[in-house]
């Protein structure tokens, strides 16, 4: 059975080409996935992140369960609203999911979670959170709305109450606030995203999430779909799981160190598996990929360097930079001209740092 976000009549009147994406019918784009991607670039879209979980957490010794299932540090959120991006590992320090973290109070965490990996994951949540006493809840009944480009935050505030829009203005990046609109309607305001671009993803009750969208939409905003979403967020330079990242990888083979924390005095769960790989250097790093001649980088290729073959992860054509971009995971060490095999020719790339593009910018070396 496909599911549906509240959404779905919505996005099926305003034209969109719906797809199966892991078990929901989405929208992919409606009409043209290349000028959505330039509008959240530009100006301002935003996309039905519905399918994705809030999963809420509370009891005395929260925090101290967070600092025992998470490999990012908890620890480093201390006011209220506040956020983290951390990762979520089994024993051998592979990944489970990647996921985001909000501090409310000591005894309320919020998690956003995948929508794909939603079942195992409150399964591994629930099992690990018996022994410290923490009640696990999933939030069904929450639709998500992620708005997303230069001019989003201040076309949000707009559908504010007044008395809320100076506080939405001043929240920082990687922060939440509980707010309402003009009509009432209570919105958990995240600035956060998963396109490069300034933002909120807005999480708030399903029988309003119509109303929201059509205010949006009315403010200026443009519907955009998972087909930019993806093209936004590999010139981001971000992770997709299950494409990027699995539970045979860890964070240090995904490019994922800076969200490992390995602070004293604390066991989080994969920890050993990570200090040893640390310490050895590991076999395999994620490198990112450019592509100068015509064409198109897709996940499965396979990458030729100095150390031997890799393969491509995440790949695209970047409608910001006009080339191929990819994510590739290749043998530890420096590799040399590298190639790629495109139906048995080989095509040279060049390795770049990530992200390609920043705030609409191209980053230093990507266009060389």
């Amino acid at each position: 059975m496909t599911q549906k976000t509240v959404l779905n009549d919505t996005h099926r009147a305003l034209g969109a080409k719906m797809v199966d994406f892991g078990g929901w019918d989405m929208p992919i784009s409606y009409g043209s996935q290349i000028e959505e991607h330039h509008q959240v670039r530009r100006d301002a879209g935003m996309f039905d992140v519905s399918h994705m979980t809030v999963v809420d957490l509370r009891g005395a010794r929260t925090r101290e369960f967070l600092r025992h299932l998470l490999a990012n540090s908890v620890d480093k959120l201390k006011l209220p609203g506040k956020a983290l991006y951390t990762c979520m590992l089994n024993e051998r320090g592979g990944v489970i999911d990647d996921l985001i973290v909000y501090f409310m109070d000591e005894e309320f965490f919020r998690l956003v979670v995948n929508a794909a990996t939603r079942e195992k994951d409150l399964a591994w949540i629930q099992q690990q959170a018996a022994a410290f006493d923490v009640a696990v809840s999933e939030r069904p009944e929450y639709a998500m709305v992620a708005v997303q480009g230069p001019s989003a935050r201040a076309k949000v505030q707009g559908l504010l109450r007044e008395e809320d829009r100076a506080a939405a203005r001043k929240l920082g990046r990687f922060a939440a606030l509980e707010t309402r609109t003009e009509a009432g309607v209570p919105l958990f305001l995240a600035r956060t995203g998963y396109t490069g671009e300034d933002g909120y993803e807005v999480v708030l009750p399903q029988e309003h999430a119509n109303d929201f969208w059509n205010a949006l939409l009315a403010a200026g905003v443009k519907p955009a779909g998972l087909g930019a979403r993806d093209t936004l967020r590999l010139e981001a330079g971000m992770n997709l799981y299950g494409q990027d990242m699995d539970e045979t990888v860890t964070p240090y083979e995904a490019a994922l160190a800076w969200t490992v924390a390995l602070d004293e005095g604390r066991d989080f769960i994969g920890r050993g598996v990570l200090e040893a790989q640390k310490a050895s250097g590991g076999a395999r790093q994620m490198v990112g990929l450019v592509m100068d001649e015509k064409g198109v980088l897709r996940h499965g290729q396979k990458v030729l360097t100095a150390n031997g073959e890799g393969e491509i992860l995440s790949g695209t054509f970047s409608p910001s930079l006009g080339k191929a971009i990819a994510f590739a995971r290749v043998p530890a060490g420096e590799p040399g001209q590298v190639r790629v095999d495109i139906r048995g020719k080989e095509v040279p790339v060049r390795v770049v740092k990530f992200p390609f593009v920043r705030e609409g910018q191209p980053q230093p070396g990507v266009l060389d």
